[in-house]
Order: structure tokens, then C-alpha cells, then sequence
């Protein structure tokens, strides 16, 4: 790896290099309040005692500049407390040489301008907030901050490399979920990747920040990550960094040209230019292989629209459909873990058979998906992830058998055994009625 410089030094050194960028595939600004509290009460907490390491930076450089890959949201909190710094405290400052260095510091620092409204809104309320601290704050912290804490500064001379450190060093620590991790990936791959376009990849960053943190999170690990682990056979129980490489495929610019890839290579010409436009979309499905870039940040739009949009399908289902809708909604053991993993496996089944089928026969598929997800409710009277997940790989695998289908009908006219009278339980009694309506229960004699 092409480290060219690697050092620890203060936030004075650091934002004294007037090169500092902010490149535009960063993710906005997102820390809030509670995060500049944090950061000024532990430099209060420290001062004092010894030199406080705040974190590690990760820089690009390259003929531009110094591009900042990792560390993007703690060197604008440093530019702010700086700002709050030189407009509250400067002239009032008793120490001549810290008065002069930071003088010199304000001529030099850069002054970024953000396009993205989440990072003007997070700069303002958090300036607000650091400004409020400030000028209540003894010349002591100034000169702590300034020149005992430090940063660890790395920079490297390429791109890629620059966000293969950044990966391995977020990898080894519990600083990024799984899911951030493979956005830095697949912002890298942008650079390089065929289906990219300058202009609007800060949007494809926006739209991806815009999505609630968890509510990704719960995407890729209660969806896509247990969806491609199942219809391969593989358990799919939680989703962890060691994982991403699942979501991790080709760059269309750099792959050789094997025939397995030409299909992908065809639709992007096909596609892309009524794509740009917003006239067409990329015609992805949940297992095949990922393409690098700007297609995974439209496919993982693409499936969080899908996610999204099921509650509202569901609602205009008629006929049986409709009673097993209503039943999973209201049946008074819906709310205990184990029947919420069933629903879960019933949701990633219905929206596997979706995404390989759309809507059509979509009463008949919730039929079908009901019966073979909700047999497990019934035959265990003690549920967990591992069982649903072992249900999956022993019993039989719908995700893989949606996977091999061709047609529709291979779906819905598969056999799933009859549930025999086991055990009672009064909080499933309404999944019970359903099963004997269908005629998948039967007592036993």
C-alpha cells in the first residue's frame, strides 16, 4: 500500500494544511448536537493530563490536493469549534503566541462550501451549540485543543488503496455498520467503475444518507443478506462485516470479458441512457452478481422502494389473501420474537417471489408463502432465529426453489405437507383457523 505519510499530529498542524479538500463522494455532514457535546466534553475530560488521540484521519492525495476519504465529519467539527474560537475568544485571549498562532491558523484554514441541505442544517444547529459552549470557555481548552489533541494521519497517493485502508481499518473495529462500510467500498468503485458519471454522484450519496440509518440496516440484514444467503443454502442468522462480501460483485470497467458478464454489459448499454433521464430502470435482480458503483447504490434504492411499497400491496389483496393479511396483523401472538422471525421469513419470501415475478398472482403467492412459513409457528412451540433459519435449510428451501423457477406456476403449484394436531396454544389460534380454512391441518388420529 502506498502510504507516503504517516504521522501523528495536533488539530493545529492538521488544519493548517490550506489543501485540505472535501471531495464530492462524501457523505454529507451528520453529526448532530449530542455529537459536538460529546467531542467537547472529552476534550475537557482529558485536558490536562495528557495529549488526547481523537481518531484517525484517512487522506487522498493526489495533483487537487488533500482529499479527506476518512474523517470527514470530525475535521469540519474541529473548523467549527475554530470559528467559534477565533469570533468569541481570539481578542480576549491572554497568551500573545496562542493569539498569534491562531491568527495565522484562520488565514490558512480552508472554508469549505456545502451544497447538501442535511450538512448546511447539521453546521448550523451544531455551530449554534459549540458557539454557546465556547464562550464560556477557559483559555486553558483553547490551548488544549489546539495543540495536545491529536489525530493519527495517513496519506495515501491512491484512491483505491486510500479506501482499502479505510475499509480495513473500520473493519477490525466497531466504529461502522456493515452496510457503511459498503458504501465507502462502492463510492471507490465509482471512480472507476463504467457506469459512472461525475455529475450526479453526489445525489447517489444524498439519496443513500437521506435513508434512515436503521431502516438500512434492517434492509440488508432482515432482506437482502438473508434472501441471498437462503437461496444459495447458506444460513443467513446476522449480518456482519465479515459478510459484505456478498455484496460486493464486478466492475464493468476493469472485468475481463467473460461471457458470464456480458449479459450485465448489455443492459447497461441498453439502459442507460433512458436511466439518466429517469425513463427506465436497470433490471435487477435479488441473486445476481452485484455490479460495482452506481448500480448497487440504484439497486439498493431500487429494493428499499420494493420494501417499502409491500404493506400498501398487501392492503388491496382480495379473497383468502386478504383474510391471511389480516390475521397475521392482528393474531394475539404477533408480537412475540419468535412469530416476528416468522413474519420476517414470510415477508423476505413474498418479496423474493416479487422481485422474481411482480405482482402477478400475487393472492395465490401469499396463499402459498402463508402455508410454508407459517407451519413453523405451528409445529414449534419454541421459536428462534436458528430455528426459522434451519427450518429454511432443512426443510424445504422456498428462496432456493424461487431462485431455479422459470415460471410462476412452479411456485404456486408446489406441494407443502399438511400440519398435524401437535400441540394448543391459544396465541396462535387464529393462524390455526387459517390453516384448517386451507385445508393444511388435520388432526391426528
Amino acid at each position: 500500500m502506498a502510504i507516503i505519510e504517516q504521522s501523528v499530529v495536533t488539530i493545529l498542524q492538521y488544519l493548517s494544511n490550506s489543501e485540505l479538500q472535501f471531495p464530492h463522494f462524501q457523505r454529507p455532514y451528520k453529526w448532530t448536537t449530542k455529537n459536538v457535546i460529546q467531542l467537547i466534553d472529552d476534550i475537557n475530560r482529558f485536558k490536562g493530563v495528557t495529549p488526547y488521540r481523537i481518531g484517525t484521519i484517512v487522506i487522498f492525495k493526489n495533483n487537487e490536493g488533500y482529499q479527506i476519504v476518512d474523517g470527514q465529519q470530525r475535521t469540519i467539527s474541529f473548523l467549527l469549534l475554530l470559528k467559534a474560537i477565533m469570533l468569541n475568544k481570539h481578542e480576549s485571549l491572554n497568551n500573545e503566541e496562542l493569539r498569534e498562532r491562531l491568527f495565522v491558523l484562520n488565514e490558512k484554514v480552508i472554508k469549505p462550501v456545502f451544497q447538501s441541505e442535511i450538512s448546511k442544517k447539521n453546521i448550523q444547529l451544531n455551530y449554534k451549540e459549540i458557539e454557546f459552549r465556547i464562550v464560556n470557555a477557559e483559555e486553558d481548552f483553547i490551548e488544549f485543543f489546539l495543540n495536545k489533541c491529536q489525530i493519527t494521519y495517513f496519506v495515501i497517493d491512491d484512491i483505491s488503496e486510500a479506501f482499502q485502508f479505510f475499509d480495513s481499518q473500520n473493519a477490525r473495529g466497531k466504529d461502522l455498520e456493515p452496510h457503511d462500510l459498503l458504501k465507502a467500498f462502492h463510492l471507490r468503485e465509482l471512480n472507476t467503475a463504467k457506469n459512472y458519471t461525475n455529475q450526479d454522484d453526489t445525489q447517489l450519496v444524498e439519496t443513500w444518507e437521506l435513508m434512515d440509518t436503521r431502516e438500512l440496516g434492517s434492509i440488508f440484514a432482515d432482506f437482502l443478506y438473508r434472501v441471498k444467503g437462503w437461496a444459495k443454502g447458506n444460513s443467513a442468522r446476522y449480518f456482519s462485516k465479515k459478510d459484505t462480501i456478498m455484496f460486493k460483485g464486478i466492475n464493468l470497467q476493469t472485468i475481463e470479458d467473460y461471457p458470464h458478464t456480458k449479459i450485465y454489459s448489455i443492459a447497461d448499454e441498453f439502459t442507460r441512457d433512458a436511466r439518466l433521464k429517469g425513463n427506465a430502470d436497470f433490471p435487477f435482480q435479488l441473486d445476481q452478481t452485484i455490479i460495482n458503483g452506481r448500480y448497487f447504490f440504484e439497486m439498493i434504492t431500487h429494493y428499499k422502494n420494493l420494501y417499502d411499497a409491500l404493506e400498501s400491496k398487501l392492503e388491496v389483496v382480495t379473497g383468502v389473501a386478504k383474510d391471511i393479511i389480516i390475521v397475521i396483523n392482528n393474531y394475539e401472538g404477533m408480537h412475540r420474537m419468535g412469530d416476528r422471525y416468522v413474519r420476517m421469513l414470510f415477508n423476505c419470501a413474498l418479496l423474493n417471489y416479487i422481485d422474481k415475478f411482480g405482482y402477478k398472482d400475487l393472492s395465490k403467492a401469499i396463499e402459498k408463502i402463508f402455508i410454508w412459513a407459517y407451519s413453523i409457528r405451528l409445529t414449534y412451540q419454541s421459536l428462534q432465529l436458528a430455528s426459522v433459519d434451519n427450518y429454511v435449510l432443512k426443510e424445504i428451501n422456498l428462496f432456493r426453489k424461487i431462485r431455479e423457477a422459470i415460471y410462476k406456476e412452479d411456485i404456486l403449484n408446489m406441494s407443502i405437507p399438511v400440519i398435524e394436531d401437535d400441540y394448543e396454544s391459544k396465541k396462535t389460534k387464529k393462524i390455526k383457523g387459517m390453516f384448517i380454512t386451507m385445508k393444511y391441518y388435520v388432526k391426528r388420529t
